[in-house]
């Protein structure tokens, strides 16, 4: 028979366990949009009733509007090459739902110049919900603090 420290023992692992899937659902939004800013598995990290991500003029509210936004991201064609790093995250879950801040640094090199590597540095406040298929996003937003180009370098030769 289970007594109060059992309980309160499995209620802190649950904790620990959810804040562990949060932060797979965060690797896989970096991995997504460093994948050339794939539209569809961005799309499909968030609630199906009306998640929301950006903030300002780049506010996509629902799954359509993520997704386009996401491709058009990749349609622009200014990318070449992007890395997502997300770090120091604070996570708080309260049963079904959670919330996060996190850092991020992001690096892109401009397609069509092998010289030209821009950095964004920023955060993320992020809100969560428990789904039948796992955490999923319902709000991300990220705030740019600082974008420029960081180094204009020779191309790499092994």
């Amino acid at each position: 028979m289970a007594d109060a420290s059992d309980n309160d023992l499995l209620a802190r692992v649950q904790v620990l366990e959810d804040i562990e899937e949060i932060r797979k659902l965060k690797a896989a939004y970096c991995a997504a949009c460093d994948d050339d800013h794939n539209g569809d598995r961005v799309a499909d990290l968030f609630i199906e009733e009306g998640g929301v991500w950006g903030s300002g003029g780049s506010l996509c509210n629902g799954l359509d509007e993520i997704r386009a936004f996401m491709f058009g991201i990749r349609n622009a064609g200014f990318m070449a090459r992007s890395a997502h790093q997300v770090f120091n995250p604070v996570i708080e879950v309260d049963g079904d739902s959670a919330t996060a801040d996190w850092r991020f640094l992001m690096m892109y090199t401009v397609a069509g110049r092998d010289d030209a590597f821009v950095r964004i540095i920023g955060r993320y406040e992020d809100e969560y919900v428990r789904t039948a298929d796992g955490w999923r996003f319902k709000t991300l937003i990220p705030i740019v603090e600082e974008r420029g180009e960081y180094q204009a370098s020779t191309k790499f030769e092994r």
